[in-house]
Protein backbone atom coordinates (compact mmCIF):
# COMPACT_ATOMS: atom_id res chain seq x y z
CA UNK A 1 0.00 0.00 0.00
CA UNK A 2 1.16 3.09 -1.03
CA UNK A 3 1.06 6.29 1.53
CA UNK A 4 -1.60 8.12 -1.26
CA UNK A 5 -3.83 4.89 -0.96
CA UNK A 6 -7.43 6.12 -0.13
CA UNK A 7 -5.89 9.35 1.31
CA UNK A 8 -7.96 12.10 0.10
CA UNK A 9 -5.66 15.42 1.58
CA UNK A 10 -2.13 15.16 1.43
CA UNK A 11 -1.50 17.69 4.61
CA UNK A 12 -3.51 18.33 7.66
CA UNK A 13 -6.35 21.59 7.54
CA UNK A 14 -5.88 21.45 3.90
CA UNK A 15 -8.76 21.09 1.89
CA UNK A 16 -8.09 22.85 -1.33
CA UNK A 17 -5.57 19.71 -2.46
CA UNK A 18 -6.41 16.63 -2.95
CA UNK A 19 -4.50 13.42 -4.07
CA UNK A 20 -6.45 13.06 -7.25
CA UNK A 21 -6.77 9.59 -8.25
CA UNK A 22 -8.74 9.04 -4.74
CA UNK A 23 -11.52 11.37 -5.81
CA UNK A 24 -12.30 10.30 -9.08
CA UNK A 25 -15.08 7.99 -10.08
CA UNK A 26 -15.26 8.18 -13.75
CA UNK A 27 -13.55 4.76 -15.12
CA UNK A 28 -12.20 6.88 -18.27
CA UNK A 29 -10.08 8.85 -15.70
CA UNK A 30 -7.18 7.27 -14.66
CA UNK A 31 -4.63 9.33 -12.24
CA UNK A 32 -1.22 7.69 -11.00
CA UNK A 33 -0.24 7.71 -7.19
CA UNK A 34 0.95 10.91 -5.40
CA UNK A 35 -0.17 13.32 -8.05
CA UNK A 36 -2.02 16.29 -6.31
CA UNK A 37 -4.34 19.47 -7.38
CA UNK A 38 -5.02 22.29 -6.12
CA UNK A 39 -8.10 24.12 -6.39
CA UNK A 40 -8.80 27.88 -4.47
CA UNK A 41 -11.94 28.78 -6.03
CA UNK A 42 -14.15 25.01 -5.96
CA UNK A 43 -13.98 21.46 -4.37
CA UNK A 44 -10.58 20.18 -5.64
CA UNK A 45 -12.70 17.06 -4.90
CA UNK A 46 -15.13 17.99 -7.86
CA UNK A 47 -12.06 17.96 -10.81
CA UNK A 48 -13.90 15.98 -13.02
CA UNK A 49 -16.77 17.83 -13.18
CA UNK A 50 -15.24 21.12 -13.02
CA UNK A 51 -11.60 20.59 -15.24
CA UNK A 52 -12.38 17.66 -17.38
CA UNK A 53 -14.51 18.94 -19.94
CA UNK A 54 -17.01 17.61 -22.76
CA UNK A 55 -15.84 14.20 -21.83
CA UNK A 56 -19.22 12.23 -23.00
CA UNK A 57 -18.73 8.55 -22.70
CA UNK A 58 -19.67 8.15 -26.42
CA UNK A 59 -16.21 8.49 -27.68
CA UNK A 60 -14.91 6.42 -25.24
CA UNK A 61 -11.48 8.59 -24.54
CA UNK A 62 -9.61 8.60 -21.78
CA UNK A 63 -7.61 11.08 -19.44
CA UNK A 64 -4.43 9.78 -18.23
CA UNK A 65 -2.32 11.18 -16.06
CA UNK A 66 0.64 9.72 -14.56
CA UNK A 67 2.62 9.67 -10.88
CA UNK A 68 3.16 12.56 -9.38
CA UNK A 69 2.00 15.40 -11.68
CA UNK A 70 1.34 18.45 -9.93
CA UNK A 71 -1.81 20.27 -11.22
CA UNK A 72 -2.62 23.80 -10.56
CA UNK A 73 -6.14 25.48 -10.07
CA UNK A 74 -8.26 25.89 -12.81
CA UNK A 75 -6.55 23.62 -15.14
CA UNK A 76 -8.57 21.89 -17.80
CA UNK A 77 -8.59 19.13 -19.90
CA UNK A 78 -10.91 19.41 -23.36
CA UNK A 79 -12.49 16.54 -24.87
CA UNK A 80 -13.55 15.66 -28.49
CA UNK A 81 -16.68 16.41 -28.11
CA UNK A 82 -15.89 19.94 -27.93
CA UNK A 83 -14.63 20.31 -31.38
CA UNK A 84 -16.77 20.39 -34.33
CA UNK A 85 -16.56 18.61 -37.69
CA UNK A 86 -13.78 21.00 -40.01
CA UNK A 87 -14.07 18.57 -42.99
CA UNK A 88 -17.96 19.48 -43.29
CA UNK A 89 -18.93 22.32 -45.61
CA UNK A 90 -20.61 23.65 -42.08
CA UNK A 91 -18.99 23.77 -38.74
CA UNK A 92 -23.13 23.62 -37.49
CA UNK A 93 -23.21 20.28 -35.40
CA UNK A 94 -26.52 18.61 -37.44
CA UNK A 95 -25.80 15.25 -36.10
CA UNK A 96 -26.74 16.65 -32.42
CA UNK A 97 -29.48 17.54 -33.21
CA UNK A 98 -30.96 14.30 -34.56
CA UNK A 99 -33.92 14.81 -33.83
CA UNK A 100 -34.67 17.28 -35.21
CA UNK A 101 -32.84 17.12 -38.78
CA UNK A 102 -34.55 13.18 -38.93
CA UNK A 103 -30.98 11.87 -38.93
CA UNK A 104 -29.69 8.94 -36.96
CA UNK A 105 -28.60 8.56 -33.77
CA UNK A 106 -25.56 6.15 -34.45
CA UNK A 107 -24.07 9.16 -36.42
CA UNK A 108 -23.86 11.50 -33.69
CA UNK A 109 -20.27 11.20 -33.07
CA UNK A 110 -19.95 12.61 -37.09
CA UNK A 111 -20.29 15.88 -34.96
CA UNK A 112 -16.76 17.02 -34.50
CA UNK A 113 -13.52 15.53 -34.95
CA UNK A 114 -12.43 12.59 -33.06
CA UNK A 115 -8.64 13.13 -31.85
CA UNK A 116 -8.28 10.90 -28.82
CA UNK A 117 -7.13 10.91 -25.74
CA UNK A 118 -5.10 12.95 -23.61
CA UNK A 119 -2.37 11.78 -21.63
CA UNK A 120 0.12 13.35 -19.40
CA UNK A 121 3.24 11.58 -17.96
CA UNK A 122 5.11 11.51 -14.65
CA UNK A 123 6.17 14.52 -12.88
CA UNK A 124 4.35 17.02 -15.11
CA UNK A 125 3.61 20.18 -13.60
CA UNK A 126 0.37 21.66 -15.15
CA UNK A 127 0.11 25.88 -14.43
CA UNK A 128 -2.77 27.73 -13.70
CA UNK A 129 -5.85 27.75 -15.52
CA UNK A 130 -3.97 25.94 -18.37
CA UNK A 131 -5.95 24.11 -21.20
CA UNK A 132 -4.91 21.01 -22.58
CA UNK A 133 -6.69 19.99 -25.79
CA UNK A 134 -7.93 16.16 -26.95
CA UNK A 135 -5.79 14.01 -28.86
CA UNK A 136 -2.11 15.89 -26.55
CA UNK A 137 0.20 13.83 -25.21
CA UNK A 138 2.63 15.08 -22.71
CA UNK A 139 5.67 13.57 -21.93
CA UNK A 140 7.70 13.07 -18.25
CA UNK A 141 8.97 16.01 -16.81
CA UNK A 142 7.06 18.51 -18.86
CA UNK A 143 5.96 21.81 -17.48
CA UNK A 144 2.63 23.79 -18.58
CA UNK A 145 2.75 27.64 -18.51
CA UNK A 146 0.35 29.44 -16.75
CA UNK A 147 -2.99 29.98 -19.09
CA UNK A 148 -1.12 28.21 -22.08
CA UNK A 149 -3.27 26.41 -24.08
CA UNK A 150 -1.56 22.89 -25.12
CA UNK A 151 -2.68 21.69 -29.14
CA UNK A 152 0.15 20.05 -29.72
CA UNK A 153 2.35 16.92 -27.86
CA UNK A 154 4.66 18.16 -25.39
CA UNK A 155 8.38 16.47 -25.23
CA UNK A 156 9.51 15.48 -22.14
CA UNK A 157 11.13 17.75 -20.14
CA UNK A 158 10.46 20.93 -22.21
CA UNK A 159 8.37 23.68 -20.88
CA UNK A 160 6.13 25.46 -22.99
CA UNK A 161 4.01 28.67 -22.43
CA UNK A 162 1.78 30.84 -24.29
CA UNK A 163 -1.13 30.62 -27.01
CA UNK A 164 -1.15 28.18 -28.75
CA UNK A 165 1.79 26.57 -26.56
CA UNK A 166 5.42 26.70 -27.86
CA UNK A 167 8.30 25.18 -26.57
CA UNK A 168 10.32 27.82 -24.08
CA UNK A 169 13.35 25.57 -23.29
CA UNK A 170 14.24 21.89 -22.10
CA UNK A 171 14.96 21.26 -18.24
CA UNK A 172 18.28 19.96 -18.91
CA UNK A 173 20.61 18.72 -21.04
CA UNK A 174 19.73 15.75 -23.21
CA UNK A 175 22.19 13.98 -21.68
CA UNK A 176 20.39 14.14 -17.97
CA UNK A 177 16.82 13.94 -19.67
CA UNK A 178 18.04 10.15 -21.05
CA UNK A 179 18.89 9.50 -18.08
CA UNK A 180 15.94 10.73 -16.27
CA UNK A 181 13.52 9.09 -18.36
CA UNK A 182 15.85 5.40 -18.20
CA UNK A 183 15.80 5.69 -14.14
CA UNK A 184 12.27 6.70 -14.28
CA UNK A 185 12.14 7.44 -9.93
CA UNK A 186 8.64 8.26 -9.94
CA UNK A 187 8.12 4.04 -10.28
CA UNK A 188 10.57 3.83 -7.40
CA UNK A 189 9.67 2.20 -4.26
CA UNK A 190 8.56 4.51 -1.42
CA UNK A 191 11.78 4.06 0.63
CA UNK A 192 13.74 4.86 -1.99
CA UNK A 193 12.22 7.98 -3.26
CA UNK A 194 12.40 8.79 0.43
CA UNK A 195 16.15 8.12 0.90
CA UNK A 196 16.88 10.13 -2.57
CA UNK A 197 14.29 12.91 -1.82
CA UNK A 198 17.15 15.56 -1.22
CA UNK A 199 19.18 14.52 -4.01
CA UNK A 200 16.00 14.82 -6.14
CA UNK A 201 15.53 18.40 -5.07
CA UNK A 202 19.26 18.68 -5.73
CA UNK A 203 18.83 19.17 -9.22
CA UNK A 204 22.46 16.72 -9.88
CA UNK A 205 21.44 13.41 -10.95
CA UNK A 206 24.69 12.28 -9.74
CA UNK A 207 23.61 12.47 -6.44
CA UNK A 208 21.27 9.89 -6.62
CA UNK A 209 21.61 6.78 -5.26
Amino acid sequence: MTISENKIYPRTGDTQTVYLKNVITNDRIKIGDYTMYNDFVHDPREFEKNNVLYHYPVNGDQLQIGKFCSIACGAKFLFTSANHAMSSLSTYPFPIFFEEWGLDVKEITNAWDNKGDIVIGNDVWIGFEAVILSGVKIGDGAIIGTQAVVAKDVAPYTIVGGIPAKPIRKRFSDDVISKLLKLQWWNWSEKRIKKNIAAIQSGRIADLE
